[in-house]
């Protein structure tokens, strides 16, 4: 595989995925990805982003939950 912004070689690594979103900081570890050797650019295969979204959305609802209690 290569890279799309500067046709590196991507290698498969456990890579970490950060958000910062609504009031929020996510850090994850050890996140399956593709990872250019030459830039460093991150590639992250459909089953991980969908597992990265679904966590989002979760903790997003779980989030409200709080604040409606507080």
């Amino acid at each position: 595989m290569r890279c799309l912004y500067c046709n590196g070689k991507m290698e498969r690594v456990d890579s970490t995925y950060t958000v910062n979103r609504k009031g929020y900081h996510l850090f994850m570890e050890k996140v399956p990805a593709y990872v250019c050797t030459q830039c460093g650019e991150r590639h992250f295969e459909e089953q991980e982003v969908d597992a990265i979204q679904k966590m989002i959305k979760h903790l997003e609802v779980d989030l409200e939950k709080v604040q409606t209690v507080a």
